[in-house]
C-alpha cells in the first residue's frame, strides 16, 4: 500500500515538473507580441510590466535586457523606457551570482538615474531611492536613497488622491532613516504613513518592533535581502486605487 501511494504521489510531482518547461516555453513564445506593443508605445507602462512579467516566467533576463537597450537606444527621451530598462536589471538579480548581483545592482540604478533626468515622477524616485537601500551600509548609499525617498513621499503628499502604492515610499523612507541612524524620524514617517493609509502590513510591522531594536534590525534586513525578488509588477500603480 505504501508502496502504490509512494508512486502516486511521484506520479504527481513527475507530471507537475514535466509542465514547468512547458509553461516557460507557452511564455516565451508571448514576448514576441509583447515586445511589438512595447515597441509601439514605449512609454506604456502596463506594456512594460507585463513584458517584464513574462520575461521573469520564461527566465529569459538576457533577452528582456536587450529589448531595453535597443528601445532606450531607439526613443532615448522615453524616461518609463529608461525606468523599465533599470527593472529588467532588478529582475535578474535574484538569479544572478553575489558579485554579478552588485554589478546588476549598479546599472540598474544608472538606467533610473537617466529616467530621472529626463522626469522626476514618483516612481522613479521611489524606485531608485528603494534601489540604495539595499547596498550594505560600507557603501554609503543611504543618504542618496533618502534624499529621493524624501522627493517621493513629498509628491505622495500632495496628490489629491492617495493610491495605495504611495505607502511604500513611506515604509521605504523610514527604512532609510533607520539605516542612517535616524530612529525619531523613522517612526515618524511611518506614523504617518499609517495614518494615510491604515492596515498597511509592513508599516504596522516597523512601528510594533521600533521600540526594539533587534527585531527591527532583522526584520528591515529581511525585508531588503538582494536574494529575494524585488516586486517589479507596475499594475498596482497603473491600476491602483
Amino acid at each position: 500500500m505504501r508502496r502504490i501511494a509512494f508512486l502516486a504521489v511521484l506520479a504527481a510531482l513527475t507530471v507537475l515538473w514535466s509542465g514547468v518547461p512547458a509553461v516557460a516555453a507557452e511564455t516565451a513564445a508571448s514576448l514576441p507580441q509583447l515586445e511589438a506593443a512595447l515597441a509601439a508605445d514605449p512609454e506604456n507602462l502596463r506594456a512594460a510590466s507585463d513584458y517584464r512579467m513574462a520575461a521573469i516566467k520564461a527566465g529569459e533576463y538576457d533577452r528582456a535586457l536587450e529589448f531595453f537597450e535597443k528601445l532606450v537606444t531607439g526613443h532615448p527621451q522615453a524616461a518609463n523606457a529608461w525606468l523599465n530598462f533599470g527593472f529588467a536589471y532588478v529582475d535578474k538579480i535574484p538569479a544572478a551570482g553575489s558579485i554579478t548581483q552588485v554589478i546588476l545592482a549598479n546599472n540598474a540604478l544608472t538606467q533610473f538615474s537617466r529616467s530621472i533626468e529626463l522626469r522626476e515622477s514618483w516612481l522613479a524616485l521611489y524606485t531608485r531611492g528603494n534601489s540604495y537601500l539595499y547596498w550594505p551600509k560600507v557603501f554609503g548609499r543611504a543618504p542618496l536613497g533618502v534624499a529621493d525617498l524624501e522627493k517621493a513621499v513629498d509628491i505622495a503628499r500632495k496628490e489629491e488622491k492617495k493610491k495605495r502604492v504611495y505607502a511604500r515610499s513611506f515604509i521605504a523612507l523610514g527604512d532609510g532613516y533607520w539605516k542612517t541612524e535616524q530612529l525619531d524620524k523613522a517612526k515618524a514617517v511611518w506614523q504617518e504613513g499609517l495614518k494615510l493609509f491604515p492596515g498597511e502590513p509592513q508599516l504596522q510591522a516597523r512601528l510594533d518592533r521600533a521600540g526594539k531594536p533587534e527585531e527591527l534590525e532583522t526584520y528591515i534586513n529581511e525585508q531588503l535581502d538582494p536574494n529575494k525578488r524585488v516586486d517589479t509588477n507596475l499594475l498596482p500603480l497603473v491600476e491602483g486605487d
